[in-house]
């Protein structure tokens, strides 16, 4: 991974807290971030912490928990999971070759932890729980055991159903196994009688696009295979163990040792930065302190694909901050407009205080945005409401006495039940993530339920926070100006795509864009202006021509990839780089420089004008996209 290459650009390097801190989990809840690691504190509880702001400036915290009997000596990788108002952290405790899964319970993220008395699981030796919840509300918990009669003895990796947050289904069942010599531990170990010994560990599930991912750690961090890898499925009650994506020898890992640089980085989490829109690789290295935490940008690149850019030794951008964020003077900022009732910051955000109807209005900075509020209610209802000027073109309600949120599209429609999870509590903070691009809407509650999508008649230019009665609190308010479009439908004029010429058509959560050689397909897009994150994952047919615009024209031909404006401006991509297999390019712009990178490798810099617009435009074959992501920075 190089460095940064402009001055404009305010950076940090790893390590980020460099003090022990192994095996990192970090919670991001209401804007905050807290780390959780392996082993005692300072103080002697069990489980280090930390709390940041920004994911780089860290802050010790008393430790999670007390040691329970001194028949538990060690206290592993702990992963916490919010719940309704409770906060669960689930780890690992024993005597290293007897290993168990417990889980504690608090009613704050950053301690304070009571173990519950339960053990979720039965095997000899059971770490490194990860809890995943699906679309459909239904939580799995992911974590590591002994496969001694599998072809590749060592530690393996498997999935069991949880029925509840304290009990497991008992049926669980193989994910990712070892397959290959770079998972190989100790080719004779000891303690396991001098066998071949492997190890696959340290679980962590996403899910995009219908498509699961599974990160691991694999091998001995002594070693230069060491790593980090995944493994993909699209059906997550499939008996079939997961396709991995590495053997170590024509595809590495995605996270590995760095001779002379980076020693053993692995035992990950991941978590969205501060603009809710980066994705960032939280692990471990190993320095003269131990295992010391840092973070590296990680991305999906289409066609299954995951990489880290990492791990990474030189200065990095910092992480990008929104636009718009409650920092405690929310009420202070010229865009926001008490529009009704009474508002006042409290512990617990900005709260509503009349026993009426209570509005406050924040004027979007572009009519593409990413808007994300914790809300809890008070004595009536909670929500948000889009409106262009004073008119309403979306008001979203959680009608909590009723079992059920309410959506009205338009002033003068009917409100519609929108139903919501059968354990919801209304009295604890849950996650608002509204996503608007141009016209498209949708709604989501913690992260996972999707509540609502459809379109609104005309953009919006303003979002309020509404309640009717006294009480109801909206915490860490935040407002990313762009959009990320999956292509998971086929509304592109609704999202403010004009199909200029050609053969331009959505089919399976790609975008196509085929010409002939003769002719040209073009389509293009609104953007605002400012510094802009843009990020194009794509894939070519062998001899297809595809231009890129936005301030600057890119054209990418072959193995090169060429400045239009700058004829002279021509970089060689990598001689592994397959035009044909989905890849991530991305386009920084800070001020008047314009930096260009290949998913972790930085390709370029050079001058680039304010761009208005995105434009897109192929010849001579086929460009599939699988996402195109404009983000203001």
């Amino acid at each position: 991974m190089t460095s940064v290459p402009t001055d404009a650009i305010k950076t940090f390097s790893n390590p980020v807290y460099n003090h022990p801190f192994p095996d990192p989990f970090v919670l991001k809840f209401r804007g905050e971030y807290y780390a959780f690691c392996t082993g005692r504190s300072d103080d002697g509880r069990a489980f280090g912490v930390l709390q940041s702001h920004d994911l780089v400036e860290w802050s010790p915290r008393p430790g999670a928990m007390r040691p329970l009997d001194p028949d538990h000596p060690h206290y592993w990788a702990p992963e916490v999971t919010y719940l309704n108002g409770k906060f669960y952290l689930y780890y690992s405790v024993g005597n290293e070759t007897l290993m168990e899964t417990r889980v504690a319970v608090s009613d704050r993220p950053d301690g304070e932890y009571v173990d519950s008395g339960k053990r979720l699981t039965t095997q000899d030796f059971a770490i490194d729980a990860h809890v995943f919840r699906d679309n459909d509300g239904i939580l799995y918990m992911f974590y590591a055991t002994d496969f001694l009669d599998h072809s590749h003895i060592g530690t393996g990796t498997v999935v069991d159903r949880m029925l509840d947050p304290f009990t497991l289904a008992g049926d669980p069942r193989p994910v990712t196994r070892a397959r290959f010599d770079w998972q190989i531990y100790d080719p004779q170990r000891k303690e396991k009688g001098g066998v071949r010994w492997h190890t696959v560990e340290g679980p962590f599930v996403l899910k995009r696009k219908g498509t699961y991912y599974e990160i691991f750690s694999g091998g001995n961090w002594q070693n230069v295979s060491y790593g980090v890898s995944f493994a993909v499925t699209h059906d997550l009650n499939a008996d079939a163990e997961w396709t991995q994506q590495s053997d170590g020898e024509k595809t590495l890992p995605i996270l590995r040792t760095i001779r002379d640089r980076v020693l053993g980085p692995g035992h990950n989490s991941v978590v969205r930065g501060p603009n809710n829109r980066e994705m960032y690789c939280v692990y471990h290295e190993w320095t003269e302190h131990g295992r010391v935490l840092a973070i590296d940008r990680m991305d999906y690149a289409g066609g299954d694909r995951l990489f880290i850019a990492g791990p990474s030794y030189e200065p990095q951008a910092l992480p990008y901050h929104p636009k718009v964020f409650d920092d405690g003077n929310l009420l202070a900022s010229e865009i926001v407009t008490v529009v009704s009732g009474g508002w006042s910051n409290g512990l617990d955000g900005i709260v509503s205080t009349d026993p009426g109807p209570n509005e406050l209005t924040i004027e979007m900075p572009a009519e593409s945005f990413l808007c994300e509020v914790n809300a809890k209610r008070g004595d009536g209802l909670c929500g948000i409401e889009l409106k262009s000027g004073k008119k309403s073109l979306l008001k979203f309600t959680l009608d909590v006495n009723a079992g059920h949120a309410r959506v009205k599209w338009s002033e003068g429609k009917d409100w519609s039940i929108v139903e919501l999870p059968a354990d919801h509590d209304p009295r604890a903070f849950h996650l608002l993530r509204v996503e608007v691009d141009c016209l498209a809407v949708k709604l989501s509650l913690n992260d996972v339920d999707v509540l609502v999508t459809g379109e609104i008649l005309e953009p919006a230019t303003h979002l309020s926070l509404v309640s009717e009665g006294s009480g109801s609190a909206f915490s860490a308010f935040t407002l990313t100006a762009g959009f990320e479009q999956l292509f998971e439908n086929d509304a592109l004029p609704q999202r403010g795509w004009s199909i200029e010429a050609g053969d331009v058509r959505v089919a399976s959560g790609n975008l196509i864009l085929e010409s002939s050689e003769e002719a040209q397909t073009r389509i293009s897009k609104k953007v605002p202006e400012g510094d802009f994150d843009l990020a194009v994952n794509l894939c070519v047919t062998k001899d297809s021509i595809v231009s890129m615009t936005c301030g600057a024209s890119f054209t990418l031909s072959g193995m090169d990839f060429r400045s239009i404006d700058s004829p002279a401006t021509e970089f060689r991509l990598p001689e592994k780089f397959d035009s044909t297999r989905f890849s991530q390019f991305r386009f920084v712009k800070i001020g008047d420089r314009l930096t260009l990178y290949l998913e972790g490798d930085h390709l370029g810099e050079f001058s680039a004008p304010e761009a208005n617009r995105l434009g897109l435009t192929v010849q001579n074959g086929t460009v599939t996209f699988d996402m195109i992501r404009f983000t203001l920075i």
